[in-house]
């Protein structure tokens, strides 16, 4: 895809997903639209194995978005940083098409290890705001993580995570349709298992309740009797 194709793109992207906009011209002063100019030639120079000058033009995107993609990075199309200050994407990472992210999001690795360290993010896919997915593992398509959560193994397809560390709290998501790609549009595991709780405390209560009143059926009866 030639740079024009890229910068329409890109703008068709943004202003899909972000209803804040209001204009094309608006699009020339996002972060995200920023990086991904910077990212795609570094990639290319990256794979022609110019590593230093694809640093070089990494390095200048992050001072000038306060986002970091490794020029090593795989992404695919449709790719969206909401605000995006502080997201880090590691050089083994390989991101599918149509996925959204959010401030703060690191898909990093857990060590000094070679080779595939980094995360691989399927398609279709939700990172909320400070979420961090570190190893190298699969977080599969149509999945949803939740702010703050910090995810260390794999995720299947179609999976809403929360926590530290990362649970799964829902399975079987649909294909997630634009405006349901939302941070708050997330199940509260806390909550529901104070709920839970909450349940299996009153069921405890009324069967003590009711073997107290049969105890005192019984007194009663031994009592008539003598």
């Amino acid at each position: 895809m030639g740079i024009i194709k890229n910068i329409r793109e890109e703008i068709r992207v943004i202003r899909e997903r972000d209803p804040a906009i209001h204009s094309s011209m608006e699009v020339f002063l996002y972060p995200s639209f920023k990086v991904m100019l910077h990212y795609r030639l570094a990639h290319r120079l990256y794979e022609k194995n110019h590593f230093f000058l694809a640093r070089w033009v990494s390095q200048r995107g992050v001072r000038k978005t306060g986002i970091e993609i490794h020029p090593g990075a795989k992404i695919g199309k449709g790719f969206f940083i909401d605000h995006g200050n502080g997201v880090i994407i590691g050089e083994t990472t390989e991101i599918g098409d149509n996925v959204t992210m959010y401030q703060g999001v690191t898909l990093g690795g857990t060590g000094k290890e070679h080779g595939k360290r980094h995360p691989t993010i399927g398609d279709n896919v939700m990172i909320s705001a400070g979420a961090k997915v570190l190893g190298s593992f699969t977080i599969g398509a149509n999945s949803k993580i939740g702010a703050g959560s910090v995810v260390l193994s794999e995720v299947p397809p179609g999976s809403t995570v929360v926590g530290v560390p990362g649970r799964v709290v829902k399975r079987n998501n649909t294909a997630l349709p634009r405006e349901t790609m939302i941070q708050n549009d997330l199940p509260d595991p806390v909550r529901e298992d104070i709920a839970g709780l909450q349940r299996a405390n009153s069921q405890l209560v009324n069967r003590v309740l009711e073997l107290e009143r049969q105890i005192k059926q019984l007194e009663e009866k031994i009592s008539e009797q003598t």
